[in-house]
């Protein structure tokens, strides 16, 4: 075909520079093309090439991790992980960052993460059944937290609930690192047959594409482009680049989507996400070895005078392509027009590899779809240890005043932000629909029941901040670990994860030293927790004015119960049981919550973890929820041992049950109260199961302690010479109402 350029804008230096595009960057283009780019040429090079899509700082570190295991059926490389699940079932998810559009419009950008999450299960051919968030957010004495707070948090449950995915746990921390840059994390699980998986492939010569959804606007034109950009004080006048979502759209093409899917007559099938009907097209002929010839005349759109080059990097919500086989034009218009939506063949696969866009004939746009998507730039960037790390970690903790009233202290802590009850939050939030959630919001790990499978499926969304900012490669560590841990709880055996890393600027060589050392100790971790990466999302830039936020790895973990009768949760069931801790605990305060929150400090090394102990101390508390020995199940994490026990004493709903009990070992008692060592869990038994419980820890090699029994109107725990005694329904009064109470404090003055 002759290829005729329309007329465009003139591409200067001052247009490549506003791209985001480096000068050698730029110089590569010009030799990929052996000419100059035209303007649209140039835009999908700037967001196919940005960091948001290529990955271009991350992808060096990401190919070190662990991604293959005997479960594994789909790894990193498509748009959701897949694992087989047992009975035919494969358990598709992935979970994904929307930090940059949740800072600017907090509703919508919180909204479109969740349907773009979404869309990437449906896309594989799988029902997505379930959400989990992750949020982080600036302290709640700050009027803009409190607005980005409730904006998200109402974002999520008013596309969750409306499309009909039930958002059934998650995570919420607050830290200052985090007020002018919240994270936004969102995961989502569907479930499909093993045996009919869909891929993001254009194969066929001359088979159709087919634009499928609603129609094209202005909204989200360089939303990639912005996501991969840092903050500064005229960030919120990017409101433009946010898209909009439409989550009763949404539920529509779910279902259209899986109706044509049925039909045996798609090939390839993709959403229209980042970058747009640009990303969809080049990565399916490039994952196909093919091209793609698009005509944008046909491209239904919902707005006049659109050029080609916002027709290409519109980022408008509920849009895929689809790829079907010749003759089956009809079959898709005809399921499509049933849910009323768009169905358009907009273009053809080719056999040459290249990504063509026409205008009304005329050549607008011939790039090798190669070189934007697997032949995107990658840098190994330099990496430098932070000067002032050292002096962190060294800090002394050795001779911290203790609190007048260790009660108090407790108390203190159960009502902090981060470690209070997020009952607040999750009851906005439809987590019941279809029946299908049997471990509700607020324990280690949501449950799932699955149809036609006599098992459930456990899931989990963990990462520590505070721990990866005083050492990256011990904080990706515990980042697995402790997520592994709270599925393990359930009852659930660990069998992959998708992650999600938000970092800050990647062109600071001490924010790549931290990529690279949490993504070393992520590693290492699932090598030695047999817990594969199927995937996830990198989301860099995370900083405002030059501070970024913590180095930030979220971990969502998928675990896997044989039989649902196995599925365990936190809460003592009741008075008269007996409390062991699997484990042990070390002299260790460094970057723990009690640290923060009663001395202001975050210092210190993390807590140290060996990973041969955290693999037998999961292994021996599923063990002994299999044999059915525990009553209650709970890691030690946040606020330390009597935080966990506190925990165990509140149910979410419910008369809370005391415990009395004493600590073993020497430790100074702050320590022993607050320190957050690794590789424990509390279990409660029945006084008959005590000596096989013991039993079986032994056969495991684990630590295995009797610290006390339940019962009671009050919460007693010693430590040495210590004692903390609370009435536990003070202390259900603090944890149930402390997020609450502390907004509420915060609007009049009086602080947390």
């Amino acid at each position: 075909m002759p290829r005729v350029i329309v007329s465009e804008p003139r591409v200067s230096p001052e247009v490549v520079a506003a791209h985001g595009l480096m000068e050698e960057e730029y110089a590569s283009i010009q030799g990929i093309l052996g000419r100059n780019p035209t303007y649209t040429e140039l835009g999908i090079f700037s967001v196919m090439w940005s960091e948001h899509c290529s990955y271009k700082s991350s992808r060096v570190h990401l190919k070190t991790l662990p991604t293959a295991g005997p479960r594994i059926l789909q790894g990193p490389g498509e748009n959701a992980g897949v694992v087989d699940i047992g009975h035919g079932l494969a358990a598709v998810f992935k979970i994904e960052s929307h930090n940059h559009p949740s800072f600017i419009e907090p509703y919508q950008g919180a909204a479109t993460g969740v349907g773009g999450i979404i869309r990437d299960i449906f896309t594989m051919g799988a029902r997505p059944i379930c959400l989990l968030d992750s949020l982080r957010f600036g302290p709640l004495t700050e009027a803009k937290s409190r607005y980005l707070l409730g904006g998200v948090v109402a974002g999520i449950a008013g596309y969750g609930n409306a499309v009909g995915v039930p958002t059934v746990g998650g995570e919420l921390v607050f830290a200052e690192c985090y007020a002018g840059n919240p994270l936004v994390n969102v995961l989502c699980l569907g479930i499909a047959p093993a045996d009919r998986i869909f891929t993001a492939r254009a194969g066929g010569p001359g088979n159709p594409v087919i634009y499928v959804g609603a129609k094209t606007g202005r909204d989200g034109i360089h939303g990639a482009t912005m996501a991969s950009e840092t903050f500064d004080e005229t960030s919120e006048e990017r409101r433009p680049t946010v898209q909009v979502g439409d989550p009763f759209r949404e539920k529509l093409l779910i279902e259209a989507c899986l109706e044509l899917m049925g039909t045996g007559q798609v090939v390839g099938i993709q959403d229209m996400g980042a970058a747009g009907l640009t990303c969809s097209s080049c990565e399916m002929a490039s994952r196909g070895g093919t091209g793609i010839e698009l005509e944008l005349t046909r491209v239904p759109r919902r707005e006049e005078g659109m050029t080609p080059y916002e027709v290409m990097l519109s980022e408008s919500q509920e849009r895929m392509l689809v790829v079907v086989r010749q003759g089956a034009e009809e079959v898709v218009r005809a399921i499509f027009a049933k849910w009323d939506l768009d169905a358009v063949v907009v273009g053809r696969v080719t056999g040459d590899g290249l990504l063509r866009v026409l205008e009304g004939g005329k050549v607008v746009a011939e790039i090798p779809a190669d070189a934007l998507a697997e032949g995107a730039p990658a840098y190994r960037r330099p990496t430098l240890r932070p000067a002032g790390l050292d002096a962190l970690q060294g800090a002394d903790l050795s001779h911290l005043p203790a609190p007048p009233d260790w009660g108090a202290a407790l108390t203190a802590l159960l009502a902090s932000p981060t470690i209070t009850c997020k009952r607040d939050i999750w009851r906005q939030y439809d987590h019941m629909l279809y029946l299908n959630t049997i471990v509700l919001p607020g324990s280690d790990a949501v449950v799932l029941r699955l149809k036609g499978h006599p098992g459930g499926l456990a899931l989990a969304t963990d990462g520590n901040g505070r721990y990866c900012f005083l050492d990256p490669y011990v904080g990706g560590m515990i980042a697995v670990a402790e997520a592994a841990r709270n599925v393990s709880c359930a009852g659930a055996e660990p069998i992959a994860l998708t992650n999600c890393l938000n970092f800050g600027d990647p062109t600071r060589p001490e924010i790549m030293w931290q990529f690279a050392e949490v993504v070393r100790g992520m590693g290492d971790a699932c090598r030695a927790l047999g817990t594969p990466v199927t995937g996830g999302n990198v989301s860099l830039y995370n900083e405002t004015l030059g501070r970024a936020i913590f180095p930030t790895p979220i971990v969502g973990m998928l675990g896997l119960l044989q039989d649902v009768r196995h599925a365990t949760t936190q809460w003592f069931k009741g008075a008269g049981d007996l409390v062991y801790l699997l484990g042990e605990t070390q002299d260790e305060l460094g970057g723990s919550e009690y640290l923060k929150v009663r001395h202001g400090r975050e210092e210190g090394r993390p807590p140290h973890l060996d990973l041969a102990r955290e693999r037998a101390v999961q292994a021996a508390c599923r063990a002994a929820i299999r044999a059915g020995l525990v009553r209650s199940a709970h890691d030690t994490s946040e606020g330390g041992l009597a935080v966990a026990l506190a925990e165990c004493c509140i149910p979410v709903e419910g008369k809370p049950v005391g415990f009395t009990g004493t600590l073993p070992g020497a430790l100074r008692p702050d320590a022993a109260f607050f320190g957050e060592s690794q590789s424990r869990i509390l279990l409660s038994v029945r006084p008959e199961q005590a000596g096989t419980l013991e039993a079986l820890a032994r056969e495991h090699g684990v630590p295995c302690t009797l610290i006390g029994t339940t019962g009671g109107r009050t919460f007693t725990l010693t430590a040495g010479t210590a004692t903390l005694r609370v009435e536990v329904a003070a202390l259900a009064e603090a944890w149930r109402g402390g997020l609450g109470a502390a907004a509420a404090g915060n609007r009049d003055g009086r602080g947390a």
